[in-house]
């Protein structure tokens, strides 16, 4: 029996308010219907703390003590999203994910795991599993809300893509070339909500375009670095900061721009910015010194998604996309 829960601390629970752990939440979460997490751990006091720092309106969390029993509960009741211990007896946490991504049900279910075991092989072997979400023990609360929120952000996104997209589709079969110009994330999200819905994954194709569309608003024209974006997402005033630097006289004139053209075999996109650009080749795959921040795996993740190939050019504020289409798939 462990002495220290996921934190380092000793197993004395203590009640806490979850609203000590965070900011209080946005306008848009506090509207969203319950998220349906499932945390899998087989010490019984680190699931009390995930429950408890969870224990908000927009989060409802079920338990496994085990990979069996998480795995059992999957195949029976529908999941959002999976908090995942690596090291456990039986069924450990890596070959339940491993289970997760081969399962053509689960296989787009986010999976955040947390563990002790934070050498980058074994990271890495993680990432190559697909846990592009990671905790390492110890961590903070503020810091577990972040990943989750995170994670989530891009499940609403999908699943709106999946329930709209046959309506978008019919219309944008008419457009051969076009040129969009874009300024706030609400831009960057119809944006790739549209092109989404003409390509043969509209659901991974969308988390794709929107990351790339979002990096040219939030770093491209604003300026919001790695680290600033990891310390305004574990105090979840992302959205706040990038509201308050679209009406700085600083920022405020910028656009991106988006040229389109399609033709009988591909979709092709020209995405630009007016930023200085960044060093795009670290972040191409997902690196496992980061895996552990709130951020910075959006443009990895579309590079993993299989569905597009991008190439920068320059000093990285302009990016080609290519998407494969046939006339079948469409």
């Amino acid at each position: 029996m462990r002495t220290t829960d996921a934190f380092g601390r000793k197993i004395v629970l203590k009640v806490v308010p979850s609203s000590k752990f965070c900011c209080p939440p946005t306008k848009s979460e506090k509207m969203s219907s319950n998220w349906r997490v499932l945390a899998v751990d087989d010490e019984p006091i680190n699931l009390d703390i995930i429950v408890e720092i969870l224990d908000q309106p927009e989060f409802h969390v079920r338990t496994a003590a085990s990979g069996d029993a998480a795995w059992q509960m999957l195949t029976h009741e529908p999941c959002d999203l999976v908090i995942l211990d690596r090291m456990m007896p039986g069924l450990d946490g890596l070959s339940l994910l491993k289970k997760i991504k081969s399962d053509r049900a689960h296989r787009r279910l986010p999976v955040i795991m947390q563990t002790a075991a934070s050498a980058p092989e074994q990271v890495r072997e993680g990432i190559e599993a697909g846990a592009y979400y990671y905790l390492t023990k110890p961590y903070e609360p503020k810091t577990l809300l972040a990943i989750v929120r995170s994670a989530i952000e891009t499940i609403s996104a999908g699943r709106e893509t999946a329930a709209d997209f046959h309506k978008r589709t019919r219309v944008m079969e008419m457009v051969r070339k076009g040129e969009f110009r874009f300024r706030t994330l609400d831009d960057a999200a119809a944006l790739a909500d549209v092109l989404a819905a003409l390509c043969p994954d509209p659901v991974a194709a969308r988390t794709a375009i929107a990351e790339l569309l979002i990096n040219a608003v939030e770093h491209g024209n604003l300026g919001i670095g790695y680290a600033e974006k990891s310390r305004l997402c574990l105090c979840n005033e992302w959205h706040g900061e990038v509201s308050r630097r679209l009406n700085d006289p600083r920022w405020r004139d910028r656009y991106a721009e988006l040229v389109f053209e399609r033709d009988e075999n591909s979709l092709r996109l020209l995405i630009s910015d007016q930023g200085d650009g960044f060093d795009f080749a670290s972040f191409l795959d997902i690196d496992p010194g980061r895996v552990f921040d709130p951020n910075g795996r959006g443009i990895a993740l579309a590079n993993r998604t299989g569905v597009l190939q991008m190439e920068y050019r320059g000093c990285g504020n302009v990016i080609e996309v290519r998407i494969e289409v046939t006339d079948h798939e469409r």
